[in-house]
């Protein structure tokens, strides 16, 4: 029986815009520097901001490897293109979670991949990000635990801090590796497709499990 759930955040509950953010990205930046930069086998992207999200580096140390990137960019250039990322935040989705924590037995966790610049963003935009909060009774960000999904240590953590047993949790999310890192440990997952289901849809789509 499922007694904790377990979400992540980005194309679950707020909109993310990754194709876009590509797209921008090589126009800012252009092809050719993003692919160098994959290939240094010391500051790549993927290293870089790896990092970022698991708090490893500050937001000043981020921002100032990618304007080393191109000289013809600027902090302000960087921050619009990292946080246009970050779309919508549909309220049925607010109402869905609040549904859950009046109405219902269940324990909620949040478990996010995310960074200063883009956490900020959203408490600027989205007026109701503090009762979105509220909601869940264990509210983890990554750059804030150092840890970072897919990573067999952060889930390992998550159980252990609030006395989950695995096989009585669901996790949703909508990046495959990190539901099947999750199925690894025993816990049961909803590997969502944000563009064709909805998290609100859970007890309807995963009714087999409840």
């Amino acid at each position: 029986m499922i007694k904790t759930l377990i979400f992540d955040f980005g194309d679950v509950f707020i909109n993310l815009d990754k194709e876009g953010t590509i797209q921008k990205s090589i126009q800012l930046l252009g092809k050719d520097i993003i692919t160098e930069a994959k290939r240094s086998n010391n500051q790549d992207l993927f290293k870089i901001n790896d990092a970022y999200e698991k708090g490893k580096i500050s937001t000043q140390q981020f921002l100032t490897f990618y304007k080393g990137l191109a000289h013809n960019i600027n902090e302000s250039d960087i921050i619009f293109l990292w946080n246009s990322l970050i779309k919508d935040f549909p309220l049925h989705r607010l109402k869905f979670i609040e549904n859950i924590t009046n109405t219902t037995p269940f324990k909620t966790i949040l478990l996010s991949n995310t960074n200063e610049l883009h956490i900020n963003y959203i408490k600027e935009n989205v007026s109701f990000y503090d009762t979105f909060k509220s909601c869940f009774d264990a509210f983890y960000l990554s750059y804030e635990m150092g840890l970072r999904k897919p990573d067999n240590e952060i889930f390992q953590y998550v159980l252990t801090e609030n006395n989950l047993n695995a096989k009585e949790c669901l996790f949703i999310d909508d990046t495959k590796e990190n539901t099947i890192a999750a199925s690894k440990l025993g816990i049961n997952i909803w590997n969502i497709n944000p563009k064709k289901e909805d998290v609100t849809e859970l007890f309807t789509l995963k009714q087999e499990l409840f």
